[in-house]
């Protein structure tokens, strides 16, 4: 029986067969919009390439960045508060009023616990409040939207507790206001996870990344080393909160804003991290009972 040739009863070539039928175009691909662009692009100039879906995968509002937007909240609620209560001085620089809070870290009052912790929602100042917002805002908001808000939680708050014990320690004489400790400890995190991702970022990038960092530290810290040896006020509080979040951040906040692609508790470099902060914890606990000059 004689092969039927199928092309003879289908006259349509190939092409003609797989073109659209009744004449449809094509869907065009939904366009991109500038933000959607922006943030695609974020993680090319500052991550390895083996990271960049688990960057994007993570950074969304979902949940929103509740922690710096409430911490930050709470801080000015608690400057306005001090600032009307004692107007004539306040806006401008420390006053009484506020070093008499049982908010502020006191070294005579060290004793009670809570102090070493709740100094940094008392601020000297209308400036030291604006710098300490607005870094804290710019840094950990973007943050919180990679990470959440309990690892940036936890990152602040071991660098203002880290803060007001490197006080004690190094500057035991002094007290202590401000959030500098918990700032410090994101840009000290941010800090790290630039250098160690130095060679992966765009050329142009990484030195614009690391240099902004450098600019705002270095004014900040020499303007914390002005108000505590040069300027004739009458109340002086310690810069070493400074000192004490950023190490914090350097070492803890390094390990959860690296940790983009395993699980924490899996990861050596936070147990590492963990016991040598609850070692220091420990001896700073110990200094402030048996040594520390200050009176109780």
């Amino acid at each position: 029986m004689a092969a039927i040739n199928m092309e003879h009863l289908n006259p349509l070539n190939k092409d003609q067969s797989n073109a659209p039928v009744n004449g449809d175009e094509e869907e065009e691909e939904p366009k991109t919009g500038c933000l959607a662009k922006l943030h695609q692009s974020l993680p090319h100039y500052m991550l390895p390439k083996e990271l960049h879906s688990k960057y994007l995968k993570k950074a969304n509002c979902l949940p929103p960045p509740i922690f710096i937007i409430l911490i930050s909240i709470a801080e000015l609620g608690v400057f306005i508060y001090y600032a009307v209560w004692k107007p004539q001085k306040q806006w401008i620089t420390l006053d009484q009023g506020i070093w008499d809070s049982p908010l502020t870290y006191r070294p005579d009052q060290r004793q009670e616990a809570w102090r070493f912790l709740s100094y940094m929602f008392v601020h000297a100042g209308v400036e030291h409040i604006l710098g300490n917002l607005l870094m804290q805002l710019l840094v950990g908001i973007p943050l919180e939207m990679v990470h959440k808000g309990f690892e940036v939680g936890m990152v602040y708050t071991a660098g203002v507790i880290a803060g007001s014990l490197a006080s004690s320690i190094f500057d035991p004489l002094k007290g202590l206001v401000g959030a500098s400790g918990g700032v410090y400890a994101l840009l000290g995190g941010y800090f790290m996870n630039a250098i160690v991702n130095f060679r992966e970022m765009n050329p142009l990038f990484r030195v614009f990344r690391i240099l902004i960092i450098v600019i705002i530290v270095g004014f900040d810290f020499g303007f914390a080393l002005y108000r505590r040896f040069i300027a004739h006020e009458n109340l002086q509080v310690s810069f070493v909160a400074h000192l004490g979040g950023i190490a914090a951040g350097m070492s803890i906040g390094f390990v959860f804003f690296s940790a983009y692609d395993k699980a924490l508790l899996t990861d050596l470099r936070f147990w590492f991290c963990i016991a040598g902060y609850l070692l220091f914890v420990a001896f700073a606990v110990l200094y402030n009972i048996f040594v520390s000059p200050a009176q109780w």
